[in-house]
């Protein structure tokens, strides 16, 4: 035994260890560019320059949350419009906390991409008045974890954060500020009302004195060329004499609210040619007024320029609060190509929070987001959709992070090789400012301006494989109109673990065959087939349900049975009738009086008397509630629905042809089990024959289930 082998192994291990610290020391940290409230004005101007000169960019989000309940998730059995609207509850109901902007630009000379990846930390502040809405938005324990692993600083969020306006929002805002001051009556003026309090009519007499006194020695002084003099008694400290527009006005200071409306009683009943006004002053500070004019054409022109005033303020105010909504808006007018991966929720969320609410169909979202962004690349489905880079992937995943260390391998690690498998299709640069660098170490993952950059680098990368030369485009050259990317334009994954893809330019929806997609558990899912369970006892299982219908319609009659959660399952029968007619057997099991007896198949299933059932469109109506509850059964309560069973209308011809299929099928399959189907569509037509009778009893349709079953036993036996 060689005792020096483990000394010298360790040996190598420690200097293999203390070279590559030594590397990744002397290598520099990341360049991104972190943008709070503070530095995003001068920021936004140097982000106009860059996204102008832009091929391409690339854009990532870091939320609150992702979904409000387990059954929200995207699920196998989900339509794709029923996808949509559970992109759209999340979009409405979680926060945007980081955004991540990275535009990307060719430079010839360098024969490199340079990028600039920026950090933009945003929170739905109240920037406006009070009468503006406050933003409420739920936060997923899972998502703030995952962040919070990855050392996101919630407190720069939350106190630096940069505020935001969606177009909508700020157009309601000027809307209403337009209408407040197209009147006279709405500058603060108060009605005429009755003095109750003692303390108020000697304060009003006392202001009138006051205000007398002032009004006269103007009318006295006005030809004596003397300058304005302050009030000579106790009051001094609270009365100023000033010049507001060229006219002499007293400055009304350390009133009360309720001091000043009083005022503003004594100003409209006793001096016609005296004028309340408030004015902000310095430091944003509200100024009260009583101001003198000559005439009243005088006192309309004042009026009506502090009324103006007032609005310019106001309006000023709204587009300062609009913040970071400006950087969507660049992006849009620019009309560059906008780069994501697996970035439907992504688009939802920028449509939501900045342009406005979201649609209620999935084609007139689309409709809508094509108008704002008409060129958008999905990396995802990219890496899916070309065989070249499934090749280049390796059946690797097509996560991003998984993709950014299959196609930028040195970037990823952090390290610079000579080896030909490491090297760069594409080479790309980072600018911070004035700092270009070629040389970097790995960037924070999940950090929404890095996952942008490498959004950005993955799509180089990709269009490198696909035989892009960028040093043969020309500058005035578009991106997204180049031959080789043209028909990967605005197609995105509708759902983020299914293969169901949304045309953004018309429309259409359609199943992609993805290389990395895991294997569906559900094949061939019929929506018409599929009926809704829910409100059952939490005891009861899929199997156990499953023996209950098939006792009942026959042990073919399910093909599978899906839990949304532990109240709701989806049932996926044969036929497409045998959903009205399980329906219509359990509404006439309960509308009878009495209770379900303990023999017939569905006692267990309808067991506690909550149980709800009903077609697939009850699911997606339901979905498209935007109450948010952890079961699906509290969300459908909350929903509003009392009925029991909803009973949808069979279709005879459809289902003729089903019958005459499987007739034929199971002939040719099995002799034997076309004797088994008679007996259980022969035991299901007497329950549905009882059962269709009003005047029958719940106990005949019981009865006559129990006799044809002992029957058949007898038979078999």
């Amino acid at each position: 035994m060689n005792t020096h082998r483990p000394v010298r192994a360790l040996s190598r291990t420690l200097s293999r260890a203390l070279f590559h610290s030594s590397s990744a020391a002397a290598e520099p940290s990341f360049p991104l560019k972190n943008v709070t409230k503070s530095n995003f004005e001068p920021v936004l101007a140097e982000l106009r320059r860059h996204v102008a000169a832009a091929d391409f960019v690339a854009v990532d989000l870091e939320m609150s949350g992702v979904t409000s309940a387990p059954w929200r998730d995207s699920l196998e059995f989900d339509r794709p419009d029923v996808s949509y609207l559970k992109v759209k509850d999340s979009a409405e109901k979680f926060a945007v906390l980081q955004f991540g902007v990275c535009p990307f630009r060719w430079d010839s000379s360098k024969k490199s991409f340079i990028a600039h990846p920026h950090n933009f930390y945003i929170f739905p502040r109240q920037e406006l008045p009070v009468e503006s809405p406050t933003y409420e938005f739920l936060c997923q324990t899972t998502s703030i974890d995952f962040l919070a692993k990855y050392q996101f600083d919630f407190n720069v969020c939350i106190h630096e954060g940069i505020s935001y306006l969606s177009r909508g929002q700020e157009s309601k805002a000027l809307r209403r500020l337009r209408l407040a001051y197209e009147d006279e009556s709405n500058l603060k003026e108060v009605r005429d009302a009755p003095l109750v309090k003692m303390a108020d009519t000697l304060f009003t007499e006392r202001m009138k004195n006051t205000f007398t006194e002032w009004h006269d020695g103007l009318l006295r002084n006005r030809n004596g060329g003397s300058k304005f003099q302050g009030i000579s008694n106790d009051r001094q400290q609270h009365l100023e004499t000033i010049f507001f527009k060229m006219c002499p006005a007293l400055s009304l200071n350390g009133f009360t609210s309720h001091q000043l409306r009083l005022i503003q009683l004594v100003i409209r009943r006793h001096f016609q040619d005296l004028s309340y006004v408030q004015v902000n002053g310095e430091n944003s500070c509200q100024q009260h007024l009583v101001v003198h004019t000559d005439s009243e054409d005088d006192r309309e022109s004042l009026m009506k320029e502090v009324k103006d005033e007032h609005l310019r303020q106001a309006e000023s105010k709204v587009q300062a609060a609009v913040g970071f909504r400006h950087v969507i808006d660049l992006l849009s007018s620019e009309k560059k190509l906008i780069v994501g991966h697996n970035c439907f929720l992504d688009i939802a969320h920028i449509y939501s929070k900045f342009v406005g609410p979201l649609p209620s169909t999935a084609e007139e979202f689309v409709s809508s987001v094509n108008e704002w962004f008409p060129h958008i690349i999905d990396t995802k489905l990219l890496l899916n959709a070309n065989t070249v880079l499934q090749q280049r992937m390796k059946k690797s995943q097509t996560s991003l992070s998984s993709a950014f260390a299959s196609l930028c391998p040195q970037m990823s690690l952090g390290v610079r090789s000579t080896d030909l498998a490491f090297q760069l299709c594409v080479k790309v640069e980072v600018q911070v400012d004035d700092l270009r660098s070629s040389n970097w170490n790995s960037g924070a993952k999940h950090e929404a301006g890095y996952d942008a950059f490498m959004t950005g680098c993955v799509f180089a990368q990709a269009c490198g494989h696909l035989g892009i030369d960028f040093e043969a485009c020309l500058p005035s050259e578009t991106l997204a109109l180049n031959e080789k990317l043209k028909k990967h334009i605005n197609l995105l994954f509708l759902s983020w673990n299914k293969g169901d893809v949304i045309d953004l330019t018309t429309g259409n929806k359609n199943a992609m065959s993805v290389g990395s997609k895991k294997k569906q558990r559900y094949s061939e899912i019929s929506f018409e087939k599929i009926a809704l369970i829910w409100g059952f006892s939490s005891k009861l299982k899929a199997q156990e349900i499953r023996k209950c219908i098939s006792k009942v319609f026959g042990r073919s009659s399910v093909v599978s049975i899906y839990h949304l959660d532990q109240s709701a399952v989806f049932v996926q029968f044969k036929k497409q009738k045998l959903v009205s007619d399980f329906l219509s057997l359990k509404d006439t099991l309960e509308r009878n009086n009495g209770p379900v007896s303990v023999l017939h198949p569905f006692a267990g299933l309808l067991e506690g008397g909550n149980t709800r059932a009903a077609d697939y469109e009850t699911y997606k109506e339901i979905c498209s509630s935007p109450n948010a509850k952890v079961l699906f059964a509290d969300q459908a309560e909350a929903f509003g629905i009392q009925w029991k069973t909803k009973l949808v209308e069979a279709k005879a011809s459809l289902d003729t042809l089903e019958c005459e299929s499987s007739g034929v099928q199971n002939n040719a399959l099995d002799p034997a089990s076309k004797v088994d189907e008679k007996s259980e569509r022969k035991d299901m037509d007497n329950v549905q024959s009882d059962s269709s009778s009003a005047h029958v009893s719940h106990y005949k349709i019981i009865d006559s289930l129990i006799a044809s079953r002992a029957d058949k036993v007898r038979t078999d036996m």
